[in-house]
């Protein structure tokens, strides 16, 4: 399922996510830390939602509430509940 995400409070703007079988496939930042956000996401490429959430969820940058890894959590989060609904 690829799934769309606005982030909020962080320099990148969205994230697309695609997970199948419960495992991320691709992720891709929009704005952001560019090498940093690549990194993430071939680091989070092919681990499952759950291993995902363990590793990254309540990161934050700086003085932020959130970061740009957090976030991802947050759109892994939202795509659940919102296949949960259907």
């Amino acid at each position: 399922m690829e799934y769309h995400y606005k982030t909020h409070g962080t320099c990148s703007t969205d994230i697309f996510v695609d997970v199948e079988d419960n495992v991320v496939r691709r992720v891709q930042f929009e704005g952001g830390c560019n090498g940093n956000l690549q990194a993430v996401s071939r680091l989070v490429e092919g681990l499952t939602v759950d291993e995902v959430l363990a590793r990254l969820e309540h990161i934050r940058c700086g003085m932020r509430r959130t970061s740009c890894p957090d976030q991802l959590c947050q759109a892994l989060r939202q795509m659940r509940e919102n296949e949960a609904q259907q």
